[in-house]
């Protein structure tokens, strides 16, 4: 988990007690032209319950040592203060089993608000209870074993220095005889020296505080909420009241401010819509502006490609403005887009690196094994572009991840009536390229599909692109390969012992021809690799030494015991294995690394995984939400020969970043996790079972030879098994304008599918 490499406080132009660290000099567009700040809200709150002693220590133990830790603070019934997310004690403590049917219902700046309330407890009953995760993405194993902190015990927690308290509800607290002014001022300033930052929604609070504290050492900062919200003090909406910067000035040094003040995002399209200028008129009237709303397990724009650092680059490398800050609930990754990515020239990539190989093109941009895929991968810095191959009836090769075309065509709404069951393929009934001509499949669109987009709620890609792109012929991809920077290509065999007997198609003998006429048979300029979970069809290519064979694995293993490595170097030179045959993950955690890698790279076997994605729901928890931070730990953690991913960009900016070099010098490095390590953090019992994953066994390996290719008599004229000929450059013309609603697409599913 430990990520930072330095020992000094915040940058230049911020209150701090030492000087330590130094940020690098950078042409910053924030206010003072100091690097942003990280506030870490509730410490990592988006792993361990907010404001608990875990959070705050990753917080620190992850990010540069001028991050800031947020306390959002609220008052026990003794007037002492505590550091809760919200007034209400439930869904964030265990409140409803300590103190059962003892819910109240309370007036809240005009608003009756039913539930536990930490006023109505002393501090010493607050002591009976945990934290609890109060998002439902977010794991629930820390569940019950972080008491609720104070503020003055939060700075003791090792390396804790800058401290942030929000005051949200004065007003309400006054109410009940209680003054946080009083409170911050005359007791807890007595034990704690470092609160450098007081920030409050409320507009009477903080006049009352712009009296009592020393400016020199403390900020005092206007915490905007959302437009229509109405500010206690005033009775204006905070939406107006942020019109006149002047006059905040008077009382603040500085706004946090949702981050859609900033740069808003389309309500409907969930595209980003223009920067407003709100940054740069805080500037001019000079306010600190920071910007809040941040996590990386919540989606706010499809510009971002589910990559969090995009988005807060978004933010502060721009050639118009820069937020002086971040409150956000993954502070590292706000520390990798600062140091390691903003108003910096990425490096060339580094070459002792594993290779980028993509799944299905950039998959995660564009319809998979598109054209626009395929130029997106080699714009995004890819090593190897793949083609899985499918073919049509009448004999043309084709790039498609699967047979079945449902879900990545079209085909769902006019070739119903063609739907059947391949029990050798697939479980569920499809309709399949090798049951269409290469016109019907033309008069296709693509479909852009994501392995979440039936969770709830579904998480989609880019539905701007979603029927973009044409489809491609192998021909067509591999020329397409040859006029671009990419180091070779993939080409992935699957399903052809079926293909050659059952339907008459040859599609190992449609590889062999279009590879030869393309010369890359021939040419030793990029490398060829031919993949297969089939033995038999790796053993047609061995009189071509020039290609490299790669077995793919599709199945969880642990180990390769000797007689199975021999095996497999009868057939091929790398493996293409899962991710969690590296690393094993149980319940979202990773549990080890296990000895696959050791047991392959003994034999110079080299070793690839697949498929890393960039949404949260395909990553471990261990990795914060975060796809670098995976990246990292496969590339430098356990030392994967390439990886398999259907965001190539994401891979390339790591390598391509100062960040992943293992320099001990540097202030930051983004590091791989420990695999276990986490999970080691959770209680013993409630812990998750921990899934071993067997030993590759021979039989996993070898193939029965591949029968010969038989013609069938319903197959269409000449559907040999060799390429039919194909439009020039592999696209595909007169693609009809069908479209298929995501609800219709998921009905049919579960029609066919029986449940």
């Amino acid at each position: 988990m430990k990520n930072r490499r330095d020992t000094g406080p915040a940058p230049a132009g911020d209150p701090v007690p030492a000087q330590q660290y130094i940020p690098p000099p950078k042409n910053w567009l924030t206010l003072n032209g100091s690097e942003p700040v990280v506030i870490a809200r509730g410490g990592s709150s988006g792993v361990f319950p907010e404001s608990s002693s875990l959070a705050y220590i990753m917080a620190k133990s992850n990010c540069l040592s001028n991050a800031i830790m947020l306390c959002n603070l609220q008052f026990s019934k003794d007037g002492l203060g505590v550091c809760l997310s919200d007034v209400r004690l439930n869904n964030i403590t265990t409140i409803n089993g300590a103190f059962k049917d003892q819910q109240t219902t309370k007036n809240i700046n005009g608003n009756n608000v039913r539930g536990w309330f930490s006023v109505d407890y002393t501090l010493e009953q607050l002591g009976q209870l945990y934290l609890v995760q109060n998002v439902y993405t977010r794991s629930e194993a820390f569940d019950n074993t972080q008491p609720i902190p104070t503020p003055d015990t939060i700075v003791n927690y090792d390396g804790v220095s800058n401290l942030w308290l929000n005051v949200p509800y004065d007003l309400f607290y006054s109410q009940h005889n209680i003054s946080a002014a009083k409170y911050i001022t005359e007791y807890l300033q007595k034990l704690i020296s470092n609160v450098y930052y007081i920030s409050s929604p409320e507009i009477g609070f903080l006049k009352t505080m712009d009296r009592k504290v020393d400016h020199n050492t403390t900020k005092l900062v206007f915490m905007v909420l959302e437009p229509n919200a109405v500010e206690p003090t005033t009775n204006q909406t905070y939406g107006s009241i942020l019109k006149n910067l002047t006059a905040i000035k008077s009382f603040a040094s500085g706004i946090v401010v949702p981050k859609s003040y900033i740069i808003p995002v389309n309500n409907k399209t969930r595209y980003l819509e223009p920067a407003t200028t709100l940054v740069t008129d805080a500037h001019n009237a000079g306010l600190q502006v920071y910007a809040s709303g941040f996590a990386n397990d919540i989606y706010s724009s499809y510009n971002y490609n589910f990559e969090p650092e995009a988005e807060y680059l978004t933010f502060i490398d721009n050639s118009q403005f820069a937020v002086d800050g971040f409150i956000t609930d993954f502070p590292t990754t706000a520390t990798e887009a600062i140091v390691c990515f903003a108003l910096t020239n990425l490096n060339e990539t580094r070459k002792d690196r594993p290779l980028i190989i993509t799944h299905n093109g950039a998959s995660g941009v564009y319809a998979g094994c598109t054209d626009l895929a395929y130029q997106q991968a080699v714009d995004d810095g890819a090593d190897i572009i793949d083609c899985t191959v499918q073919m049509s009836k009448d004999g043309v090769a084709f790039c498609l991840e699967s047979p079945d075309l449902i879900g990545k065509t079209t085909a769902a709404t006019v070739f119903m009536s063609k739907a059947t069951s391949v029990p050798e393929i697939q479980k569920e009934r499809g309709i399949f390229s090798f049951d269409l001509t290469w016109t019907e499949i033309q008069s296709l669109k693509p479909q852009i599909s994501s392995p979440f987009d039936k969770s709830n709620p579904p998480i989609i890609r880019n539905p701007e692109a979603k029927n973009k792109g044409k489809f491609v012929t192998l021909d067509g991809f591999l020329e397409f390969a040859k006029t671009k920077a990419v180091s070779g290509v993939l080409i992935n065999i699957n399903n052809a012992a079926y293909l050659a007997s059952k339907k008459g198609l040859g599609v190992v003998d449609a590889v062999t021809k279009a590879l030869s006429n393309a010369t890359f048979d021939k040419q030793s300029t990029q490398q060829v690799m031919i993949q297969s979970d089939d033995s038999s069809v790796l053993s047609k290519f061995q009189d071509v030494p020039a290609y490299k064979k790669v077995l793919h694995i599709r199945k969880e293993v642990s180990a390769a015991p000797r007689e199975v490595v021999e095996e497999i170097k009868k057939y091929a030179s790398a493996v293409t294995v899962t991710r969690t045959s590296v690393i094993s993950t149980t319940e979202s955690f990773t549990t080890n690394a296990t000895n696959i890698l050791r047991d392959l790279h003994s034999a110079n076997i080299s070793v690839y995984i697949s498929a890393l994605r960039n949404e949260y729901l395909s990553i471990a928890f261990d990795y914060l939400a975060d796809p670098l931070i995976e990246v990292a730990t496969f590339a430098q953690g356990v030392g994967v020969d390439g990886i398999t991913t259907e965001f190539p960009a994401t891979a390339s900016k790591y390598f391509r970043s100062k960040c992943s070099d293992d320099v001990e010098k540097q202030d930051f490095r983004i590091l791989p996790v420990v695999p276990g390590e986490l999970l080691d953090v959770t209680d013993l019992k409630t812990r998750p079972n921990i899934i071993y994953h067997p030993a590759l066994t021979v039989a996993d390996i070898v193939r029965p030879p591949l029968p010969p290719v038989t013609p069938v008599s319903q197959s269409a004229p000449g559907s040999s098994g060799l390429v039919a000929p194909a439009p020039q450059g592999g696209v595909p013309t007169n693609v009809a304008n069908i479209g298929l609603t995501l609800a219709a697409i998921m009905l049919f599913c579960l029609l066919s599918m029986g449940h």
